[in-house]
This record gives structure tokens, sequence and C-alpha cells, in this order.
């Protein structure tokens, strides 16, 4: 009974602390304790030199605590695990109540334990001068104790903004993982510190709404507004004062310039399909002017990425295979602008959605057809396009120095990469390899010995520079086995060549090549329509073993039927296409 009667008197004395404790609502963060008060209060002033909110207690039994707040609960919460993820506090750190503590030794003189919100009364005159129209006053920004207690309110996607902003500004180049570690701390005291605020590592409510006020300017003028266009099918955040919609031409909405940033446009994809659809997307878009043919480029089996780059524009793609239905977008803005076009692309890709809706076929609110024309956009065209032929089974060719020069890439049928290995620029001969072999319906074989004077010859070759799918073949005879002025090197021809013929073969009745066709002399001097020249073959042969390329020899002979000579002559010809 006496035991049970003096635990009662113990309870009765510990009820008002509980209740306290209870009631205070107020936590802390116990770092560390020490025997010594000498020992305790070094610790002590250690941390406060790199962190704020630090006090000093006396636990009682002859110890000394350490201790962080005061703070609400949650938010101690938080600074317990941010610390203790950076190792700045022990690991075995923990909350603890108020009412674990005694007196405060650190600060000397403290009174944390005693204080509470502190508000000043109003005054009759107070009240008078907030009647009076004065200016608003500039807020007063957090002590780093608030800080921390607004930041703990933050969500994971406002702290990854957060991150992100300060990436954006050059200040952070870590994860966006929304937690607050020792790379984000540094990054935002940098941040600070640029800014003219102290560098205390955590941002105040001001403060982090500077820093996203900043990341956002970029956008100022961009008009983003969340737009549903209902013929496409799509849903997205558009930059309505850069864009404005204009005609559907299937499968694009398109959205023209308003000339707010010169030459942006943007297109809204959406057809219905399949995988097959997709694909030849991909295809179509890359021949497209507005798809440069610099850039990373990717697609899986239902969705591509195309970013296309040159020193005029930046263009992105990308488009998905879902319901039966393709659908995405290409935004086009000027080179040099990068920041405004990521963040506006940015926010477009974000806020993308499918809705009900699909650009129908017959939809087009454009009458102009051209073959150079895909949906109202142009097909991206060479700078100079010319013909050349065959002269062995992995795919190199013999061409004019006339297409080779001033280019960034070199095309042999509209899409075989190559590169020039050999080139005689007195001649005006080139010699090409494809990247990559190709297999050449024929191969030409060059003429033993002299061709017979005033003998019929053919040319083969793309007279209009590829707005045909095949070569042609223009009949004419050998005028003369050296040029106008003697040159013993030329072949001159009685026969009305194009420009695009030039560098395609010229051959005899028997299907040897006799030389290749050259491009028609420029001057002041005008030459009539039917008068062309051809380099003779020994040069031709003698630049091919130059390049370690065996030439093959034809004896002449009996002549070939014309449909013969004309699948000799077309099977052995080539386009060539000089890029920009």
């Amino acid at each position: 009974m006496t035991r049970l009667f003096a635990a009662f008197v113990v309870f009765l004395f510990t009820l008002p602390n509980i209740l306290t404790a209870q009631d205070d609502g107020r936590a802390w963060v116990q770092i560390e304790a020490h025997p010594n008060l000498a020992t305790a209060e070094a610790r002590a002033r250690a941390y406060a030199v790199r962190m704020n909110d630090v006090n000093g207690f006396v636990l009682g039994g002859g110890w000394y605590g350490i201790a962080l707040g005061p703070y609400d609960p949650d938010f101690a919460e938080a600074v317990l695990r941010e610390l203790r993820a950076d190792r700045e506090i022990p690991s075995d750190s923990y909350i603890e109540s108020t009412s674990r503590y005694r007196q405060a030794f650190y600060p000397i003189g403290s009174t944390v334990l005693n204080d509470g919100v502190v508000t000043a009364p109003r005054t009759t005159e107070t009240a008078t001068a907030a009647t009076a129209p004065l200016p608003e006053p500039e807020p007063a920004d957090e002590t780093p104790r608030e800080a921390r207690r607004s930041e703990s309110r933050l969500d994971r996607d406002e702290r990854r903004l957060l991150q992100i902003a300060l990436k954006w500004a050059g200040f952070y180049d870590a994860a966006i993982d929304g937690a607050f570690g020792r790379g984000t701390r540094g990054s935002m005291a940098a941040w600070q510190g640029e800014n003219g605020y102290e560098t205390t590592g955590v941002l105040t409510t001001k403060q982090r709404a500077e820093l996203l006020r900043q990341y956002n300017a970029v956008l100022d003028g961009m008009g983003l507004v969340l737009v549903s266009d209902t013929d496409a099918g799509i849903e997205m955040q558009i930059p309505t004062d850069v864009v404005r919609k204009g005609a559907i031409e299937y499968p694009f909405a398109h959205y023209d310039g308003t000339g707010k940033v010169e030459g942006a446009k943007l297109l809204l994809i959406s057809q219905a399909g399949d995988q097959s659809t997709l694909f030849g997307l991909y295809d179509i878009l890359q021949t497209l002017e507005i798809v440069p043919l610099e850039g990373p480029r990717e697609r899986g089996d239902d969705s591509f990425t195309i970013t296309g780059t040159n020193d005029q524009i930046v263009s992105y793609t990308e488009a998905s295979l879902k319901g039966g239905t393709v659908k995405g977008f290409t935004l086009i803005w000027p080179a040099g602008d990068e920041e405004r076009r990521t963040r506006v692309l940015d926010e477009m890709r974000k806020d993308f959605a499918r809705i009900d809706g699909v650009i129908d076929p017959t939809n087009s609110g454009n009458t102009e057809q051209a073959i150079d024309l895909v949906a109202g956009l142009e097909i991206r065209q060479p700078r100079l396009s010319r013909s050349g032929f065959f002269v062995n089974d992995t795919g190199a060719v013999v061409t004019t120095t006339e297409v080779i020069s001033q280019c960034s890439r070199l095309t042999l049928d509209r899409d075989q990469e190559a590169r020039v290995v050999a080139q005689d620029d007195t001649l005006g001969i080139a010699v090409l390899r494809p990247t990559s072999d190709m297999a050449p319906i024929t191969v030409a074989e060059l003429l033993n010995g002299v061709p017979r004077l005033k003998s019929e010859v053919a040319s083969a070759g793309y007279s209009y520079g590829g707005v045909l799918n095949a070569p042609t073949l223009t009949h004419g005879f050998l005028a003369d086995v050296k040029g106008l002025r003697g040159e013993p090197e030329l072949r001159r021809l009685a026969l009305a060549a194009q420009d695009g013929d030039a560098g395609g073969p010229v051959l005899d009745v028997s299907g040897a090549v006799i030389g290749m066709l050259l491009p028609r002399p420029k001057g002041e001097q005008q030459l009539p329509a039917e008068v062309s020249f051809a380099t003779e073959v020994g040069g031709v042969r003698a630049l091919l073993n130059k390049a370690g390329i065996g030439a093959r020899s034809h004896n002449g002979g009996s002549s070939l039927n014309p449909v013969d000579l004309t699948k000799q002559a077309t099977g052995m010809t080539t386009l060539v296409s000089c890029w920009e």
C-alpha cells in the first residue's frame, strides 16, 4: 500500500510536466549529450557555426544536451531526416519534447524554453495610420528558422521545381529528386550570394518566389495557353503569342508564326494508322526542309523523336502510336535562342495529351499542289544534282567535279551517302565511293581505243535534276575526237544535253563507254544547243587506277538493239546530289 501511495505522489508531481509536453506543440531535434558542461558548450558553439537554431539545455543527472529547435512536430521530423541524410548530425539523433529540458545554458541568457509568439498591441495611432493611403510596405523576409518551417510544407513536386530552377540558373548539377541534400543546399547558398542575400543555404518564401520568377521570366511574352485542338484531337500548351492556327493539311494542323519569334512554327501531327503509318511518317519528315539532317533521332516500336539542327533553325518532333492513331507535334524555332526554345518545349511536352478527334484525310485547307510539297511543307532539295555512272560492283561512281564543290553531304540515288576518293580538276572528273556497298544493275565498260568519227552515240543522265525518277537517253553522234581548240582529251558531240546530264556516261552503239559528259561551257560565248563535250576514257581510266579501282574494258563490236542499249546505259547511271 505504501509503495502504491508513493507511485501516486510521483504521478501527481510529474503530471504538470506531461501535460506541458503534450500541450506545448513544440518539438526539438536532440543531437548530442555530454556529462561535462564545458564540453557541451564547446560542441554547441561548433554546431552554431554551420547551422541555425542551436540550443544547449541541462538534462539533469549531470548531463547536458544540444538540440535544434523549437519546431512544429512535422518540421522537426523533416529537419531530422534531412540533416541525418547529409551527415550533418549524428545518425542516432532523435525528436524530443520540451518537457525533457530544464534551463538553457546556450546561448547564454537564452529564454527559448519560455518564449512564445509575441503580438504587438494595435494602438489607436497605428489604427489611424493604417487608414492612410500609404504604399504597401516591403514584406519582411523570414528568419532561417521560419524559412525551414515554410520549406517543410513544400511537397515533392515543389521541391523538385526549385532544383530545376537552380539547375537552369547554373547553380545545381545533381539529380532532380526533391531531396534537399548537401548539393542542393550548396546551390541555394550560391544562388543567394549571387542575388545579394545572406548565404544560409535555406531559401525563404520570398527567395523561392524570386528564383521561380527568374526561371519563368524567359516565358514572358510567349502567351502559353492550354489549347484543345479538336481537329487534331490534341491538347497541349501552345505559345499563342508566337504561333496561331492556320490551315489543316493532312496529317498536320499548321500553327504559323506571328512574327514575334522569327521563324517559329508548330505542327500538330494527327492521323489514323498503324505501325507502318508511324514508320512512314518518320521517314517522310526527314525529307522536309523543316527537319534539318543534323541532330539525334530515335525510333522505337510505337514512337519516335527527331531533333534537326542547322545554322538557321532547330526543330523537334515527337510522335507516338496509340489506339490506332499517330499523334505528336513538331516545333520549329530559330537557332541561337535555346533558352526560350527549351523552356517552351518543356511546357509543351509536359501537358501534351490526346483527346477525341483525328485529322480527316480529306480535310485540306490549301488547294496548292506541287511535287516538291508534302502537306504544304517543302521537301528538302539538294543544292545541285548531276549524273554519274557506276564503275564497279560495289557502287563506285565517276561524275563531274561540278557537283562535289561546296557540299556538306553527297548522295547517290537520293539517299545513299557517298564520299570523294579522287578527283582531277583539270579534266573535271571525280570518283565517289558509297559509304555502304551498292548493287548496280550494270557497270560501265570503258572503250579500248578511239571511237569512230561521226558514229552514233547516246548519253544517259538525269536531265532534269531528279524530277524524273529514272535517267533518260539522249541520242547524237561523235562530231570530233578532239575539242574545238584541238584538245586531245576531249570528244566533241553533236548532242543536245541538259545541265542534269553532266557527269553521265556517253556510249557508242556497242554499249562501250567512250567518255563522261561534261557540263556545258560557261562564259560569254554561247555555243549552239547541240554542241556538247565529253572527256575521253583514258583520263577516266587513269583516275580510277589512282583511286585503286580497276576499270572494266570493252573492245567495241556489233551494235546493240535500242532496248538493250537503253537498259545498259540507264542501268549504270545514277543521280548524284550535293546537299548544303
